[in-house]
């Protein structure tokens, strides 16, 4: 987890002011022979009130914002929390390592699975490593490789998501950026093993996508995935980064609206005040949905479980697309 100082979001600042009083009544309280107990508990109880009511009512760049959170647990505390005996395997046996895509062996709880994931970095020298958590072809080509390895070995596969997107440098296009990631979609339809997908941050575009098309894709609660991030679809639709609100809301991401539209499978709970607020809590939701997930699928023939996630992604967005009208208005023969 992050050893910065915790950034405080604008919405969020009510609430560490009432934290702060709590705290400082506490320490009061302690230093001098004062009871003040009902105050704090007054406090409290106001604190548990107000973040409630701050978190029901999130508008879709609020929750951007969470998504984003600096302190918020990225793919390697995911790892560390439910994959024990991790093993990670590096390279894409063509060019180099790309430490952006986090990747190999281990158990979730007694199950053998492997694991593929975006890591965004904690501090500046750990983003500096991991490229803010955007693989370039490399890094897409290792995912190949280890699903491959999946499907020979016959063992699920668990993929976290959070990335803003593929890296878009020169040297990422000159070696074949939207080829990697192109084969890596369609190498997630291919295999027969089950895949579980979690997007626990930000799911960007082709970026994530490589690595989601699964059996059950799931989203934390105040996650996002788009096919574009905010600011770049303000920059593109009205030429100004003022209008990032607005495209966050035309963007329809929030987790609550991809379930609605049939793009993802489950909404996983997060704790109130979002996942940097409680991590071993948000771990546990996570550690739960995954376990019931692969339940089911380690139930299934694995070839069937190929024709369905390959059905399932061909299929989605067409009940929203009107079919064309037929035209009624009859030829006449001269």
């Amino acid at each position: 987890m992050s050893e910065e100082t915790t950034l405080v979001l604008d919405f969020e600042k009510n609430i560490v002011d009432i934290e702060d009083k709590i705290e400082h009544l506490q320490s009061i309280s302690k230093d001098e022979d004062m009871d003040i107990s009902k105050e704090i508990k007054r406090l409290q109880k106001h604190l548990q009130t107000h973040i409630e009511n701050v978190y029901k009512n999130l508008t879709p760049w609020q929750k951007a914002q969470i998504a984003r959170h600096p302190s918020r647990p990225h793919c390697l505390d995911y790892i560390k929390a439910l994959i024990s005996d991790f093993r990670p395997l590096s390279g894409d046996r063509r060019f180099a390592d790309d430490p952006a895509m986090i990747s190999g062996i281990g158990f979730f709880e007694d199950t053998a699975v492997v694991v593929i994931g975006q890591e965004k970095g904690n501090d500046l020298d750990s983003r500096i490593k991991f490229n803010f958590g955007m693989a370039k072809p490399e890094g897409y080509r290792k995912a190949q490789r280890l699903m491959d390895l999946a499907e020979k070995f016959k063992l699920p596969i668990i993929s976290f998501v959070d990335t803003a997107g593929a890296y878009p440098g020169v040297d990422a296009e000159a070696r074949g950026q939207a080829e990697a990631i192109a084969s890596s979609i369609e190498k997630c339809l291919r295999i027969k093993t089950p895949i579980i997908s979690i997007v626990i941050g930000e799911g960007g575009s082709g970026g994530a996508i490589a690595i989601a098309a699964a059996d059950k894709v799931m989203m934390l609660e105040h996650s996002i995935y788009s096919v574009i991030s905010p600011e770049g679809c303000a920059s593109i639709l009205w030429r100004s980064a003022e209008k990032t609100k607005e495209a966050t809301e035309a963007l329809r991401l929030t987790a609550q609206d991809l379930k609605s539209f049939g793009i993802i499978d489950e909404i996983i709970e997060e704790p109130l005040g979002g996942a940097h607020r409680n991590p071993q809590k948000t771990f546990a939701n996570t550690k739960e949905a995954i376990r019931t997930a692969l339940d089911e699928l380690l139930k299934q023939n694995y070839s069937d479980l190929k024709k369905k996630r390959t059905a399932k992604f061909m299929e989605i967005g067409a009940k929203y697309v009107k079919p064309k009208e037929k035209n009624k208005t009859a030829t006449k023969k001269k």
